[in-house]
């Protein structure tokens, strides 16, 4: 298959993110981190030994750092994002990392943009800065911990852009490695709950979203992103990613996260554009 096809698979798993989070409100960010990073371990090192593949998890030390490091710090930041910001914004502000994907591509991987895929990148951002402005959570009355959970909104962006693009440096990793990285950031993230939080025992609905989270979006969808980035075209990922806040916004707006406006529709048909534009670059 298509490696490109891969990653676009990842992003739709990515869409349900943002929900999944919701689902599991309660659980402290750290704490949320190591439960659905063990999940993803379990499942992944499951199935890469039935491939007879657990050689694949011995790599380097720069392999781990960037693999856990960029696992783990996504996510934590992403999960504290959520538990202290307005939930569609700080989602909104995370999903500046496809244009963050996009514009590293060129100094990183020494990769040519052109016209057509920068206005491409320029629709799409507008269509998030569109949304972002229609928001009730940016005011300058916002407690302190709200915009704190803006931070991290975008540190988890620059963070996971940074990851992305330098994943085609380590190409001759193979993907089942994610498998050991995931388990990595669940030790990590687990030692740093233990550290700074107060551990909170899950009822049956946060249990499953937990479940969902390291099946889905922080399990299958990192093996998927994995193979696509390193032999796929990242530039193409990274525009096509502005579908993601879309989606993903949609999903917590039906749960009840935020509402549905004009404004909505217009930034999806200027995310939906942009990724038109750059699908159809040469």
């Amino acid at each position: 298959m298509n490696a490109t096809l891969l990653g676009v698979g990842a992003l739709a798993l990515w869409a349900f993110l943002g929900l999944l989070s919701r689902l599991a409100a309660g659980i402290p960010p750290l704490q949320l981190t190591a439960m659905s990073f063990a999940v993803a371990a379990m499942a992944g090192i499951a199935v890469v030994a039935a491939r007879g593949r657990l050689s694949a998890l011995r790599q380097s030390p720069i392999a781990w750092a960037h693999g856990v490091g960029g696992l783990f710090g996504y996510h934590a930041l992403y999960f504290a994002a959520l538990a202290m910001a307005p939930a569609i914004e700080a989602n909104l502000l995370n999903y500046l990392w496809p244009l963050l994907i996009v514009l590293f591509s060129a100094p990183i991987l020494g990769l040519r943009l052109g016209a057509r895929r920068l206005l491409g990148v320029a629709l799409g951002f507008a269509g998030c800065v569109l949304l972002l402005g229609g928001g009730a959570g940016f005011s300058a009355g916002a407690p302190a911990s709200v915009w704190l959970g803006f931070l991290c909104a975008i540190g988890c962006a620059v963070v996971w852009a940074l990851y992305s693009v330098t994943a085609q440096r380590l190409s001759a990793v193979p993907t089942e490695a994610v498998a050991g990285f995931c388990g990595g950031a669940a030790l990590l993230a687990a030692l740093a709950h233990l550290g700074f939080e107060a551990t909170v025992w899950p009822d049956a609905a946060q249990a499953l979203a937990t479940l969902l989270l390291g099946l889905g979006p922080v399990g299958l969808a990192f093996f998927l992103w994995d193979a696509g980035m390193k032999r796929g075209d990242p530039r193409l990922l990274g525009t096509l990613a502005y579908a993601v806040p879309v989606a993903s916004t949609l999903l917590l707006a039906v749960a009840g996260e935020g509402a549905l406006t004009a404004t909505l529709g217009i930034a999806l048909l200027l995310v939906a554009g942009g990724g038109w534009l750059a699908a159809t670059a040469r």
